[in-house]
This record gives C-alpha cells, sequence and structure tokens, in this order.
C-alpha cells in the first residue's frame, strides 16, 4: 500500500520561511510527479508546484520566485521550500503524487494527510 507521510508545517510571521517534506513509502514501479496542492478556508483546493520524474517544474503565479520545489528521486521525496511567506499562504498543505504500482499498471493520485500551515501578520 503507497503512503505519502508530509511533514514541515507549523505557524510562522509573515516574510518568514517554512519547508515541507513528503516522503512516498510502499510498494510502487514509478513515481511520475509529485506536488503540492493547497487548500485554505473556503475555498478550492488549488495547485502550488509540481515536478516531473523527468525535473520539469510547474509553479502556482501566486508562489513563483518565493517557493521552490524539489525532488529527491532515491528517497522518493519531494520538498517544497517556502521563502518569503505572506498571511494569504495560510492554508493546509498537502503532499500529492501521481504512482505507478506495477509496470504495466495505470498510475493513479495519492494524497498525503495534509499540513497546517499558518502565517502571521
Amino acid at each position: 500500500q503507497v503512503q505519502l507521510v508530509e511533514s514541515g508545517g507549523g505557524l510562522v510571521q509573515a516574510g518568514g520561511s517554512l519547508r515541507l517534506s513528503c516522503a512516498a513509502s510502499g510498494r510502487f514501479f514509478l513515481i511520475n510527479v509529485m506536488g503540492w496542492y493547497r487548500q485554505a478556508p473556503g475555498k478550492q483546493r488549488e495547485l502550488v508546484a509540481l515536478i516531473t520524474s523527468g525535473g520539469i517544474i510547474n509553479y502556482a503565479d501566486s508562489v513563483k520566485g518565493r517557493f521552490t520545489i524539489s525532488r529527491d528521486n532515491g528517497k522518493n521525496t519531494v520538498y517544497l521550500q517556502m521563502n518569503s511567506l505572506k498571511p494569504e499562504d495560510t492554508a493546509v498543505y498537502y503532499c500529492n503524487a501521481l504512482i505507478r504500482t506495477s509496470a504495466y499498471g495505470q498510475p493513479r493520485d495519492y494524497w498525503g494527510q495534509g499540513t497546517q500551515v499558518t502565517v502571521s501578520s
């Protein structure tokens, strides 16, 4: 069974930094894409950043220049370095991965349990 376990959320003042980590565990063949989404109260879940197995990266416009996503394929881990945090970054951050569990199976989405990030003004 595949699991995504996140860590690194917390409370920080505006302008501060946090680093999120997400490690995939279990039995699988290939992790195609890893990324981060967030959901603020009363809002829909939105993409923050994603990175493919080949290193292609995509960021939401709202975080470009402030957040950096990276990936350690050997550790099956994705990171999100968040700098210059703003109160509007406050949300539950979810790790997401598109994983193929066998060589011939279709990839499917997996989600972490979420980690709270709160930025005070």
